[in-house]
């Protein structure tokens, strides 16, 4: 129970210890073994793991990913027969997906054809088997030295939608077997990873190395969806395989704190080294997930630190503006947003709408008017950029002709965007027509209707035309998601209604 309670507190350390002792006293005991094995995977606990583990072979139900494990131990190891027999047993569930390419890795590994073992993923039928597999032939035909064919199998994956990491995967091979040019002509653009790859020394294409790239290569997929468990087990055995690979330490501190293990990510990401190419991303990821576990004052002062160092440059500018702003300190924010603009971004028109936004929620309209003027300017056809200019007028008593003008624009551009269609409808109430301003305000509160902004304007329409027990109702429903400084402005509408207008 105390395993369970830590387990769904983000405590993955206290939770794992927790299993550990429960399934001691209770050795091949499934109930226990099953979140055992996921708490010892999110804690790296891999004693346990592998307890676990040895449990779960004998249900009836294994986890689908209970032969990543004995994979990525077998690839660390530079073990293809034990690999091929992981890969077997994974071939049986849904990650046989993966059984292709991985075994294309296990020939390379005993120098026998990899490319038979990677011909096999057109007989699966399953296009993601496919579409790995041709990645992986890229990255192998490099590995076997065969440059020409490898670089043009490269541009087919990449034309096809592979992505930057299999470009990182194929770099780091022609990197660590001496074609550096080649590797660096890979490496393009001033990203710090891709700056840091650039001038390091690679990899030698093992079966680690390659099993825990494509391992990592679907967890950054599975990340980015909130894939959790699977997302924790594939990152994690990419670390198995491959401890060097910092890129799944990334990934498994994303996907730690995501499932609200703040700790358990920090940890992940205090484990790379300072002298990684992934150092700089890591520093970036440790303000985000302090700030995703609500412990804002920490990000903050990371944030800060970064700015103040000598090197400090457009990147630290915004991200510790990002992180004033979204703690209400918006005109501290919007000061550094402006270095963002002063270091480089005048061209950026999203820049120049963060900062106009910025300075608009401090209060500072006649400042803020003409940076968003800038970004509408840059980016005429953005509908982000002419939805907030026109509502800011709407809102600040400009000239509401044309703030209506400026949404038509934008709702015209997507008018599936619900937050558009409820601004269209407000720059049209706040015109006096209330006709046109009702059926889209009711459009996107039936669409959105947690949204206590929509809700609100929703209930001032109502109010406007008559239907008083409407409005309340609205602005009822509004109150219940309202942040907690928009409570009293609500409260008092549901009790007096509106002045008239």
């Amino acid at each position: 129970m105390r395993a369970r309670v830590a387990d769904a507190d983000g405590q993955v350390r206290t939770a794992a210890a927790d299993y550990a002792a429960a399934l001691a006293d209770t050795p091949g005991n499934e109930v226990v073994a099953a979140p055992a094995y996921r708490a010892a995977l999110a804690a790296g606990d891999l004693a346990l793991a592998d307890r676990a583990a040895a449990a779960l072979r004998r249900s009836a139900t294994p986890p689908v990913d209970l032969a990543l494990l004995p994979l990525a131990e077998a690839a660390r190891r530079d073990d293809a027969a034990a690999a091929d027999a992981a890969i077997t047993d994974l071939d049986k569930g849904t990650l046989g997906i993966l059984a292709p390419a991985l075994r294309g890795w296990t020939a390379f590994a005993r120098g026998s054809d990899f490319t038979r073992a990677l011909d096999a993923a057109s007989t699966t039928r399953d296009p993601l088997a496919t579409r790995l597999a041709l990645e992986q032939r890229a990255v192998l035909q490099l590995a076997a030295g065969a440059t020409a064919t490898g670089l043009a199998t490269l541009r087919a994956t990449l034309a096809a939608g592979a992505p930057g990491d299999v470009r990182i995967e194929a770099a780091m091979v022609l990197l660590g077997t001496g074609r550096r040019d080649a590797g660096r002509a890979l490496l393009i653009g001033d990203d710090a990873v891709i700056v840091a790859l650039r001038d390091g020394a690679g990899a030698k294409p093992t079966l680690g190395f390659g099993v825990s790239r494509l391992l990592s290569r679907v967890a950054a997929d599975l990340t980015s969806a909130r894939a959790g468990d699977l997302a924790i087990a594939l990152s994690r055995t990419a670390l198995i395989a491959d401890p060097a690979n910092d890129r799944a330490r990334l990934l498994l501190a994303n996907a730690l704190a995501r499932d609200g293990a703040t700790d358990g990510a920090l940890a992940a990401l205090a484990a790379i080294p300072t002298d990684s190419a992934f150092a700089r991303a890591a520093a970036d990821a440790r303000i985000a997930v302090l700030a995703e576990g609500g412990r804002d004052a920490e990000a903050i002062a990371a944030a800060k630190a970064r700015v103040e160092t000598p090197d400090a440059g457009r990147d630290d500018f915004q991200v510790y503006g990002d992180q004033l702003v979204s703690s209400r300190r918006y005109a501290e924010g919007a000061g550094y947003y402006r270095r963002v603009l002063d270091a480089g971004a005048q061209g950026n028109w999203a820049a120049w709408l963060q900062y106009g936004g910025a300075l608009d929620e401090a209060g500072d309209w006649a400042a803020a008017r003409p940076a968003l003027e800038k970004a509408v300017a840059l980016a005429p056809t953005e509908p982000l950029a002419l939805n907030y200019l026109g509502y800011a007028m709407a809102e600040r008593g400009g000239d509401i002709a044309a703030a209506t003008k400026l949404l038509e624009r934008a709702h015209a551009l997507k008018p599936a965007d619900l937050s558009i269609v409820d601004s269209l409808g407000w720059a049209y109430y706040l015109g006096g027509d209330e006709a046109r301003a009702l059926p889209l305000i009711e459009r996107a509160a039936r669409g959105d209707p947690a949204n206590a902004e929509i809700g609100e304007h929703l209930g001032d329409v109502y109010w406007a035309i008559g239907r008083r027990y409407e409005a309340r109702y609205a602005w009822r429903a509004a109150a219940l998601t309202a942040a907690a400084i928009d409570a009293p402005r609500l409260a008092g509408k549901i009790v007096r209604g509106l002045p008239a207008r």
